[in-house]
Order: structure tokens, then C-alpha cells, then sequence
């Protein structure tokens, strides 16, 4: 519970930080209001869709009596949205850092230099930095879909798949979400996916005390957009004391100005 705890602080350190140095947050409104945008589209698109692709995808129901036809369908239109939420939610956070990237690279190295110690620099072009991002993002965004796949499968499991799913399915977004936000730290630091997947899996209470409230957050419409400048630098803020905790498991570590951390777990 004190490393779901330590997660949230993170995630509010790295809002403060952001509202300390505002021209960050107006600067980082833009990727993801682009971001939001096609999502938005994208999304509308789906909820007027979803019936008819229900229908397409269900020839064999189409005598059954009412209102077992309503309920059956209705129930796979929901899924259909959900998942597709689902994916949205992930999917918003690795599009909006690769449309920003630039933006987000530089709003990470001025959290490392406003909390001292080493300001790695990628060193790449923006080019390759663009190239090195959407490759990781994809590898990513595939671990994500195959989980969501399982999890829309076991969504028709009766009050399982609408109880215990719904939770696990905030879960999986929230660590992945995490990961996303946390790369433009990592990868400047010449950390490669592997090993931040490792990383991540080390402190995993503290990944998603981190992640899930922002998957919830998210959830409501702009909501992402502001949050997102925030979120890159409490995940910096994170990584940072991941990295110092890896290399040093007795030091303690504090999230800017909340006070001490929960300790670290091996």
C-alpha cells in the first residue's frame, strides 16, 4: 500500500512541478490537444458503428427471439466500446509523446536539471529519436493488445467479466501507461526497452499507484490533455529515483517535496 501511495505522489509532484514553471503546461497543450482530437473522431466513430459491426460479426443470432437478441448485442456493442477505450487510453499517451517529442524531451532534461544531479542527453537526431520512440511505442502497444484481447474475451465470463475484468483491464492500462510516460526519461539515459520493462516490473505497486489514477483521469474528455505535460515530468521524477534506488537499494528517495518515499522493495 505505501508503494500505491508513493505511485500517486509522483503523479502529483509531477503536476506541481509543471504549474511552478507554467509556460511548460502551455506549451504541452498542444500535442495533446492534436492527440485529442483524432482520438476524439475516432472514438465517435466507433459509437456509431459498434451495432452495425455487432450485427456484422453475429449472423447467427439474427432469429433469436426478443429480447434475447437486444441483450446479447447490446452487451457485445459495450464490449466493443470498452475495448476500444481501452486501447484509446494507451494508445493517446505513446501518440501524443511522438507528436510532441520534442516538446517532452526537453520538459524531462529541465525536470533533471531543477532536481540536480545528471542531465543525460539522448545525443540522436530528432529523426532517430522519432524512429527509436514509435518502435518501442509499437512493441509496447502490441504486449497492450494482446491483453486486451484476453481481457475482452474474459469480459463475457458472467459477473467476472463485469467485475473483476473491468479492474484488471485498469491495471494492465495503468502499467503500460506508466511505461510510455516514463521512456522519454529512460531512453535518454540509453536504457533500452528490456530493460525498462524490467524496471517497471521491480517496483510494480509503484508503477501502478502511478498509473492507474491517471487511466481513471483520462477517462474524462480534455482531462488527458492537461494532465499529460504533468505526467511526463512526475514519471521523470520517478525514473529518476528508480534508477537511484536500482543502483543504491539502501538510499531513500523523495518525490519532490512529498515527503519520504515508501521504501524500496526488491
Amino acid at each position: 500500500m505505501r508503494d500505491l501511495a508513493g505511485g500517486f505522489r509522483y503523479l502529483l509532484a509531477g503536476q506541481r512541478w509543471v504549474f511552478r514553471h507554467g509556460r511548460w503546461l502551455g506549451f504541452g497543450l498542444l500535442p495533446g490537444l492534436v492527440a485529442f482530437v483524432l482520438y476524439a473522431g475516432a472514438l465517435i466513430g466507433l459509437g456509431y458503428g459498434a451495432d452495425d459491426l455487432t450485427a456484422w460479426a453475429t449472423p447467427f443470432a439474427d432469429g433469436w427471439s426478443s429480447p434475447w437478441l437486444a441483450l446479447f448485442r447490446g452487451f457485445l456493442t459495450t464490449l466493443l466500446f470498452g475495448l476500444g477505450l481501452f486501447v484509446a487510453v494507451i494508445t493517446f499517451t505513446a501518440v501524443t509523446l511522438l507528436i510532441g517529442q520534442p516538446f517532452y524531451e526537453s520538459l524531462s532534461e529541465q525536470v533533471d536539471r531543477s532536481e540536480g544531479g545528471e542531465v543525460p542527453e539522448s545525443g540522436l537526431p530528432l529523426w532517430l529519436e522519432l524512429w527509436v520512440s514509435a518502435r518501442d511505442s509499437i512493441k509496447v502497444l502490441a504486449r497492450v493488445l494482446l491483453y486486451g484481447i484476453l481481457l475482452f474475451a474474459l469480459g463475457f465470463i458472467p459477473v467476472i467479466g463485469q467485475t473483476v475484468i473491468p479492474v484488471l483491464g485498469f491495471c494492465v492500462s495503468g502499467y503500460f501507461l506508466t511505461q510510455e510516460l516514463t521512456a522519454v526519461a529512460l531512453q535518454r539515459r540509453k536504457m533500452e526497452l528490456p530493460d525498462r520493462l524490467a524496471l517497471m516490473r521491480s517496483r510494480r505497486m509503484l508503477v501502478l499507484g502511478f498509473g492507474v489514477p491517471l487511466v481513471l483521469a483520462f477517462l474524462v474528455p480534455l482531462v488527458a490533455v492537461f494532465l499529460m505535460p504533468g505526467a511526463v515530468a512526475g514519471a521523470t521524477l520517478m525514473a529518476r529515483d528508480l534508477l537511484r534506488t536500482d543502483e543504491a537499494p539502501a538510499a531513500e528517495t523523495t518525490p519532490a517535496g512529498f515527503g519520504p518515499p515508501p521504501p524500496a522493495y526488491s
